[in-house]
């Protein structure tokens, strides 16, 4: 009976994660376009732009207690204007002190090493499961630096499609990194 109990709370967890990221899907859904027209007021390209919203996406996966955050939005619009003060801080210092600031080379240590290689197979792997479109999307987005607009123009979909994509592929790699974790 005990052993009953204590393994209970896990399939819990995993639909709660889900109903979280079946509300972050609605979330992004209904409100993208206002949370990037919001952010290209604050930052200098679209593409910037883009970049918050997804690292305010992932933020928004990544909480240990969603349920605790009871406006999702409010917390996605939040976060993301704090990255896009982030991001404008990083570049005003760069441009006032240059680039040499970040011209030495650190050594990193063998458990990062093995870390990094291990995320890598992850992402891989990860990358590997989703379909072709998805795929290259991302790809095209993370490796080539393409906005969702230049990626649509190669795939031959709008861009909508393109961002669909892109958040797929972020949710999708974000469940595996959580699979890793458990």
């Amino acid at each position: 009976m005990l052993a009953h109990i204590e393994s209970s709370p896990e399939p819990a967890e995993e639909s709660e994660r889900k109903v979280h990221s079946r509300r972050i899907g609605e979330i992004f859904q209904e409100h993208n376009h206002r949370l990037l027209r919001f952010l290209m007021g604050r930052l200098t390209s679209e593409q910037d732009a883009r970049e918050v919203a997804q690292e305010a996406y992932v933020k928004l996966l990544q909480l240990d207690r969603p349920e605790a955050v009871g406006f999702l939005k409010a917390f996605l619009f939040k976060t993301a204007a704090n990255l896009a003060i982030d991001r404008v801080r990083r570049k005003r210092t760069v441009e006032q002190r240059g680039h040499y600031l970040f011209d030495f080379d650190l050594q990193p240590s063998p458990e990062a090493t093995v870390a990094e290689a291990q995320d890598a197979r992850v992402t891989l792997e990860a990358l590997a499961e989703l379909p072709a479109a998805c795929r290259s999307a991302f790809l095209l987005s993370r490796i080539d630096g393409l906005s969702s607009m230049e990626i649509a123009q190669r795939l031959g979909v709008t861009d909508r499609a393109v961002r669909k994509y892109l958040a797929r592929a972020l949710l999708h790699l974000q469940a595996r990194f959580d699979q890793l974790q458990s």
